[in-house]
């Protein structure tokens, strides 16, 4: 006779899980239908180990993504990928996805991080953009444009600095 509460367990936990699939793939319908139901009541178990409700295949994944869905994309051109130390490069390109007006700014890597430098230049008509920035430490530099936000940046370049 133990086999009627284990089969009671296993089907809430199939309940459990086909509701939760009726809720992720938008069946309201469904969901309403699930949900109008008394609610089942737990019964006890001898067992310490918790019941999992099954694993459906291809059903979305709870995690919260890490980075945000960017809407947009930048490009970068830079006139001159080799200068002396004073010199000043131009950055060209083309924004998609913020308004007109709307700030952008010049990054570069440093120890690892992207930093914002203080060169900053608004998009303009056609979402097109020009900024210049004069570099005086040699080296080699990454660069990037970004939306001040930080949410849209263009594909690093790199400028070396004799």
């Amino acid at each position: 006779m133990t086999s009627a509460p284990r089969h009671r367990r296993y089907g809430r936990a199939l309940g459990a899980g086909t509701l939760s699939v009726a809720l992720l793939s938008g069946g309201t319908a469904g969901a309403h239908a699930v949900t109008s139901a008394k609610p089942p009541t737990p019964s006890p178990t001898r067992s310490s180990m918790p019941v999992r409700p099954p694993v459906i295949a291809g059903t979305p994944s709870m995690k919260p993504s890490r980075v945000p869905m960017a809407m947009g994309s930048i490009t970068i051109s830079p006139n001159r990928r080799a200068i002396k130390a004073g010199d000043t490069v131009v950055f060209t390109g083309r924004v998609t996805g913020a308004k007109r007006g709307s700030t952008l700014v010049l990054q570069h890597l440093h120890n690892g991080k992207w930093t914002t430098l203080r060169t900053t230049t608004v998009v303009g008509n056609s979402g097109r953009y020009t900024i210049k920035r004069t570099f005086t430490s040699k080296g080699t530099e990454q660069v990037r444009v970004a939306v001040k936000s930080g949410m849209v940046h263009s594909s690093p370049v790199t400028v070396k600095v004799s």
